[in-house]
């Protein structure tokens, strides 16, 4: 049954998207591309990473792309994924950056995998984080990654979500993103956690975060939407996924696609549409 939703907000994510791409894209190149997708009026736009250069290459130049982005470009806030402690210490030197996200694993092997760090240092390194955060007027916002399960036998249920969601409220996360990472999520898997984990915690803002295949994504989009999401992270053309996680990728859920359920369903999501069309033919003349 629909949730009588009327309003979402989208979180654009051409980090995720770009981080995908082996050949490396130019700076100039992916600053031109962020400023015209703040153009669009997204919520956010998760532009880059402060990790190691090893680990994404093709991010080792966020600081770079944050200097053309300085002074304006859209309202939209920008969004910086760390892994540690010194990423986030980097992220704070950069006005630009309000949003600092963590991606937080439920699952002990895909956090050693993303983060060499086990759970219990990830929850440490989520309360330096967050002091870090208050400190400098940022917004945390954790990933709940391999929120849906996992493909390495570890424990996974709604109550562990559950579990790992307290212990960071506790902490003083508010900003959360129900995440999948391997497009692990079905439409039922997402009727049913969401609300509980909404219902469970109403003081926090959840997000979803899905990896898909294309013909897939509409279910879960419909789900999601009738579960009561008024947020989502999206990338344009699908791009994306985690290069930490598994060989059979599956990408982002596509905007173009988000758009079309929400067009169907007369749901607004405060866009500029010219400038979205712009984006897209930038993004099929350089990538």
């Amino acid at each position: 049954m629909a949730s009588g939703v009327e309003r979402v907000w989208i979180t654009e994510c051409p980090r995720d998207a770009m981080q995908g791409i082996h050949r490396f894209i130019p700076t100039a190149t992916k600053a031109a591309y962020i400023r015209l997708l703040l153009d669009v009026g997204f919520d956010r736009v998760d532009f880059g990473s402060f990790v190691s250069p090893g680990a994404i290459p093709q991010m080792r130049d966020t600081a770079e792309v944050l200097g053309h982005l300085e002074g304006g470009a859209g309202m939209s806030k920008l969004l910086a994924i760390v892994a540690n402690v010194r990423g986030a210490e980097e992220a704070m030197r950069h006005g630009r950056v309000s949003i600092v996200g963590f991606p937080f694993s439920v699952s002990e092997t895909f956090q050693q995998r993303n983060a060499h760090s086990s759970i219990t240092q990830a929850l440490d390194i989520v309360k330096q984080i967050g002091t870090l955060c208050r400190e400098n007027n940022r917004t945390p916002l954790v990933y709940l990654s391999m929120g849906f399960g996992n493909p390495y036998g570890d424990p996974w249920s709604p109550a562990i979500v559950a579990d790992y969601t307290e212990k960071l409220v506790a902490m003083g996360v508010r900003h959360f993103a129900l995440a999948d990472t391997v497009g692990s999520s079905t439409p039922e898997g997402i009727a049913s956690l969401y609300p509980y984990l909404q219902d469970t915690f109403p003081e926090i803002e959840l997000g979803l975060h899905l990896h898909s295949t294309p013909g897939a994504s509409r279910e879960k989009l419909v789900a999601a939407l009738d579960a009561g999401c008024v947020r989502f992270d999206t990338a344009l053309r699908g791009f994306g996924g985690c290069p930490m996680a598994e060989d059979r990728l599956t990408g982002n859920i596509a905007t173009e696609t988000l758009l079309e359920v929400l067009d169907e369903r007369g749901i607004d999501a405060g866009l500029n549409r010219t400038a979205w069309a712009e984006a897209q033919r930038y993004s099929y003349e350089v990538f």
